[in-house]
């Protein structure tokens, strides 16, 4: 698509009849009903599907009607009803991104991602599809974030003086995840987000916050789309990120078990890790607010945690016999306010683990990515300044799930590397941010203990293979190892 013709697409346009039809939605929602539950990033698994509502609707690229050869675009914002948990009331429902793409007859190789033909509606005759594994029509996003301006019930937004080439293949990413990416050529890579909460999120947020510091640690973004209309906070909630791909780059997860698998240290990169998160730590401290935690809010971060805890413990009942232990290490947090301690609280990554790291092969670079936070908790949640403590333990649990996985996973040589890596990774921490986070155990013991937790529920729900990981750490928790210890 040339320039003139994408600063057309993305100017102000009226809704197309398509995405105002009032039968769009129920002619799509048997077929959603089937498909959406199906997806890694839904994440109401377990309840039924009640219905849908439609929050908005835009066509992107028009569908030509039944006869036409070429596929159409259509972005759907939806809200998902589903049954209520056990003695819980019915709730609002969550809210999902679909980008549907639209053909009457679909080359084979988009039959994997096909969703169905809808029975009756404007869409009658064509087969719908997952347009994020299709080349064309993610080379069709790209266009519209090289030229910002608004089409239907969405906003395009480019940084001033960034060059984003027309024509750059897209590559959608296969792995599945708890939202949606496609990579253009070696240059960018988008990130679409998949359950939407209104607001920033925090992977344009903090990103964008850490360039204008300065920091060279994490990938500055390129463009982004959101609603078009701001909700009640009076900021516009983000649907997508175009950010630069780290060409020549190996995630962090990769190399550990690289280095695993040969009996290779990695204390020596763990170290340099722990210089870029505190480095990272220190830019958003001076760039964004923070704020000290003292008794009230420590109370109410253990309750939470407490919370976590019990929830977690009646979803999978082999976590019940060590409830009693492991509320010991939330019962020290309150403690610690309680005896008049106060700990900074700051902006932070929300869901650090090697998975989010990557390290350039020339130089050996580290950088952290994807700053959206554990996509389960709220979005005002994940937005709140917390201790930086927090990623460091989760972190932490990642050379801990490093050293349980693999050829090498669970065998001692890899459990002591895994213990030597952890305690380098704080001293890079501590060298580079003046703080060793070791020196605040009790907050180092009870945000290790609530990740394991949640990693309990997560493997029970997705991965029950990935179960027994969790559980090791769950014991030596609940046994009051030391927090900087390997299980």
């Amino acid at each position: 698509m040339s320039d003139t013709a994408s600063t057309r697409a993305t100017r102000n346009t009226p809704d197309r009849p398509l995405v105002t039809a009032p039968d769009l939605l129920s002619s799509l929602a048997p077929l959603l009903a089937e498909w959406v539950p199906r997806q890694r990033w839904f994440a109401g698994k377990g309840r039924l599907i009640t219905g849908f509502t439609l929050v908005s609707a835009t066509e992107l690229l028009p569908s030509n009607g039944a006869g036409g050869g070429t596929p159409g675009l259509v972005q759907l914002l939806i809200r998902a009803q589903q049954s209520a948990p056990p003695g819980r009331p019915p709730a609002g429902g969550d809210c999902y991104q679909l980008l549907l793409g639209t053909h009457p007859a679909p080359p084979p190789q988009l039959a994997p991602a096909v969703i169905g033909r809808p029975a009756g509606g404007p869409l009658r005759g064509r087969t719908v599809y997952d347009a994020l594994v299709d080349n064309r029509l993610c080379g069709l996003l790209l266009e519209r974030l090289r030229a910002p301006g608004r089409i239907g019930a969405l906003r395009f937004c480019r940084e001033p003086d960034t060059d984003i080439p027309s024509g750059l293949p897209a590559r959608p990413i296969a792995v599945e995840q708890s939202n949606s990416s496609v990579v253009y050529g070696d240059t960018f890579i988008l990130k679409v987000f998949r359950r939407i909460e209104p607001g920033i999120n925090p992977d344009l947020e903090l990103p964008r916050a850490l360039a204008g510091a300065r920091c060279a640690r994490v990938p500055a973004p390129a463009a982004w789309f959101e609603a078009a209309t701001p909700e009640e906070n009076g900021e516009a909630t983000t649907l997508g990120v175009l950010q630069p791909f780290l060409r020549g780059s190996a995630d962090g997860w990769q190399l550990a078990l690289n280095a695993l698998a040969v009996r290779a240290d990695f204390t020596g990169s763990a170290r340099a890790l722990g210089h870029a998160t505190a480095e990272v730590h220190t830019a958003l401290a001076q760039t964004l607010p923070t704020t000290e935690l003292r008794r009230p809010q420590l109370d109410v971060i253990a309750a939470q945690m407490h919370e976590r805890l019990e929830a977690t413990a009646r979803a999978v009942p082999v976590l019940q016999p060590y409830r009693g232990r492991l509320r010991a290490a939330f019962d020290a947090l309150a403690a610690v306010g309680r005896d008049g301690r106060s700990w900074a609280a700051q902006r932070i990554h929300g869901d650090l683990h090697l998975g989010q790291t990557l390290r350039t092969v020339q130089g050996g670079h580290w950088a952290l990515i994807d700053f959206e936070g554990e996509p389960a908790r709220p979005l005002a949640e994940r937005r709140r300044p917390q201790p930086a403590v927090r990623d460091v333990a989760a972190m932490l649990r990642s050379f801990d799930y490093a050293a349980r996985s693999g050829p090498a996973g669970g065998d001692p040589w890899a459990l002591d590397g895994a213990r030597r890596t952890r305690a380098a990774y704080c001293l890079g921490y501590a060298e580079a941010g003046g703080l060793d986070p070791r020196s605040a155990p009790e907050l180092m013991r009870a945000y290790e203990t609530d990740k394991a937790v949640y990693e309990v529920l997560y493997e029970a729900r997705h991965r029950p293979d990935w179960l027994s990981v969790p559980m090791a750490a769950i014991r030596r928790l609940a046994a009051c190892g030391e927090p900087g210890a390997a299980g």
